[in-house]
């Protein structure tokens, strides 16, 4: 027998951890928190299937009109061909710095309208294409012959290799199939 209030009495047990108070606040959050991401989880594995990801009507129209720019820079490559055949150095340049200049900022806006899964791609094309076109036009700055047919051939196969990634009813709108 204790002759001790219950409140000042020693307890032969083993103290409380300091955790044990946020452990029992944290449960039911736990709890939440795990019925929340299967939850999600279900939802998202459903089965259902999903539609294939399409570009408006509004959208392949802005396409289209970019395209016609960029197709209209590629219809210079025969003529471009001559002046690189003909080592016409300043001609070189002046086509490339004139009718080809808005190809780059066509590309880029065509890039910003395609799906996003082609959109990587598409960059990487851009790219490359205008790499080569400051390669060619650095090659016509140089007089160097044979590096300048070097790389228009690079720049025909890029252009070649871009439109390909214009949406197949812009292509066919275009007449590129």
């Amino acid at each position: 027998m204790s002759f001790l209030p219950r409140s000042m009495a020693v307890s032969t047990s083993q103290p409380p951890s300091p955790l044990a108070g946020w452990r029992a606040a944290l449960r039911p959050l736990f709890a939440l928190v795990l019925a929340l991401v299967l939850s999600l989880g279900l939802a998202a594995c459903d089965g259902s299937p999903r539609a294939a990801a399409t570009l408006s009507d509004e959208t392949l129209n802005s396409i289209t009109r970019q395209a016609e720019g960029f197709l209209a820079a590629r219809d210079r490559l025969p003529e471009l061909a001559g002046l690189v055949n003909s080592r016409n150095w300043v001609f070189t340049r002046n086509l490339i710095h004139g009718p080809m200049q808005e190809v780059g900022r066509q590309m880029l806006y065509i890039n910003k309208l395609l799906l996003p899964a082609d959109r990587a791609e598409a960059e990487k094309r851009a790219t490359s294409l205008k790499t080569s076109l400051a390669q060619l036009d650095e090659a016509a700055r140089l007089q160097d012959g044979e590096l300048l047919r070097k790389t228009y051939i690079k720049v025909a196969s890029g252009f070649g290799l871009y439109s390909q990634m214009f949406p197949a009813s812009v292509q066919q709108a275009l007449k590129q199939v």
